[in-house]
């Protein structure tokens, strides 16, 4: 493939990872770090590989990005928030795969609107899903198990000293700042339930209650859309990993607890642990690689077509699963007594 994707945000943490696990899946893929500083970009360009990894200013306000005229590439992805949608117009108008990642639910409308005057431009993947779908393609596998699944309850623990870079902080600190009301899935109607006033509990993989609040990027959507569950929520909790408090180092934990019924309408209940050594950024990084694997067919399908995407309509969740694992991700099923 002669033209390289364009990772906007690429020398950041989450960006600069991504860039690493898209070379390591791809090597011969030819990726641009695009910054705001060059020479930021270079240094993380020449640290993964200077032979297909480059660098590039990327100017946000204006239409062109700042790049030059006869700049080719063969697709977009974003990890900082453009309040410009200028990421998203230059590539509907070059006809480039786009996929972004740092959008509340209550800010999707923007990007859906410019979906719709042009929906033949690009496919566009809307990836802001807790970390670009870490948790949202394992529950799709999960419930399989179910022949009917009624409630979806997602924990994460974000340790608080996995933030990541600046744009990553700056996303958690606008979707919980911003948004005095979260959207949850609640006896099959979507609620806007006030997020200071509904908090709830998180218990670690190591059994520690947390405090948590209710969050909502897109899962909550995606999964209700996706399973008929009557119940969606996600509830997010800030603090120490149970990989700290036994003296390593921090770790990212997602906690799914399954409510549903067998085909001979047992009551069941099950929870889901998904631990990964590496924190936040090895999942986010994953789901970004991924998605621009899917968006380019280098997976060995065909790319898809211009279309407005989520990444459980591109990335089947078994495969997800398989590439959670080799990158070392931990998962453990426990069978609980129905409530």
């Amino acid at each position: 493939m002669a033209a390289p994707v364009l990772i906007i945000g690429g020398s950041g943490v989450v960006g600069a990872r991504a860039a690493r696990t898209l070379h390591q899946l791809h090597p011969k893929l030819p990726i641009v770090l695009g910054a705001r500083d060059r020479d930021k970009a270079g240094a993380v360009a020449r640290g993964i590989d200077p032979a297909t990894v480059s660098a590039a200013r990327i100017d946000l306000s204006r239409p062109d990005l700042g790049l030059p005229a006869d700049a080719a590439f063969s697709a977009v992805a974003v990890f900082l928030k453009d309040d410009t949608l200028n990421s998203l117009k230059y590539a509907q108008a070059h006809g480039l795969p786009y996929m972004s990642v740092s959008s509340g639910t209550f800010e999707l409308g923007p990007e859906v609107a410019h979906y719709i005057h042009h929906p033949q431009a690009s496919a566009i993947l809307l990836g802001s899903q807790w970390l670009a779908g870490a948790a949202t393609l394992p529950i799709l596998h999960f419930v399989r198990e179910f022949a009917r699944v009624d409630a979806i309850r997602i924990g994460v623990l974000l340790d608080e000293q996995d933030m990541g870079g600046p744009a990553a902080y700056a996303d958690y600190e606008r979707i919980i700042g911003k948004s005095p009301h979260t959207l949850v899935l609640s006896g099959g109607k979507y609620r806007w339930i006030a997020s200071g006033d509904n908090g709830s509990t998180l218990v670690s993989v190591d059994g520690v209650p947390l405090p948590a609040q209710p969050y909502a990027p897109f899962d909550v959507i995606s999964l209700g859309a996706a399973t008929g569950a009557r119940d969606v929520r996600l509830d997010i909790a800030l603090g120490e990993s149970a990989s700290r408090r036994r003296g390593a180092a921090f770790s990212t934990e997602i906690i799914v607890e399954l409510s549903g019924r067998d085909a001979d309408g047992t009551a069941r209940q099950v929870r889901h642990e998904l631990v990964h050594p590496a924190g936040q950024a090895a999942l986010t990084a994953l789901g970004v690689a991924l998605g621009i694997e899917r968006l380019l067919g280098l997976d060995g399908r065909a790319a898809p077509g211009p279309g407005l995407y989520f990444p459980e309509t591109l990335i089947a969740p078994g495969y997800m699963l398989e590439r959670l694992r080799e990158s070392g991700a931990l998962l453990e099923r426990l069978e609980l007594a129905p409530a």
